[in-house]
């Protein structure tokens, strides 16, 4: 929600996720790509789609999957990166059991939150700009605030 809507504030910019990047280009969901081919296959499709990005694509607003960051070291490479800090348990009560199934490996909320915490570390120190998601305004306007415009 909150790409979509900096996508719009910043005049010729668009919106990207790569997690449906993915889904588009291999023309099936995250879960069956687990479920068909494993993690390692996936996090190969990260890569692929994080280069694609790289070479063709300019004034956008990206919304990576939790994995992209952690497996694909070069991502400052592309822009500023910024990290929407929220809490575990924030986290939990966004989701839906819907949200959840599409999420293999969140499927598991003890072995999601140990994979939280050692995220939360790599990406706050990856982040150019850290900001705490408390709600969808504020971010925003932090945001905005942060790279100046």
């Amino acid at each position: 929600t909150i790409g979509r809507i900096l996508a719009q504030k910043l005049n010729n910019s668009y919106f990207l996720d790569t997690d449906n990047l993915i889904e588009n280009f291999e023309n099936r969901t995250i879960s069956k790509i687990f479920e068909e081919d494993g993690e390692e296959y996936f996090r190969e499709a990260e890569k692929r789609v994080f280069e694609w990005i790289k070479e063709n694509v300019k004034n956008s607003v990206i919304s990576t999957g939790g994995g992209l960051p952690i497996f694909v070291k070069n991502i400052n490479t592309a822009g500023i990166v910024i990290y929407l800090k929220v809490k575990f348990e924030e986290i939990v009560k966004r989701l839906d059991e819907k949200e959840i199934q599409k999420r293999p490996l969140f499927r598991d909320l003890n072995k999601a939150k140990e994979l939280f915490e050692k995220r939360d570390k790599i990406y706050t120190n990856l982040a150019d700009y850290v900001i705490e998601n408390r709600n969808i305004q504020e971010s925003i306007e932090k945001i905005l605030k942060k790279i100046e415009l």
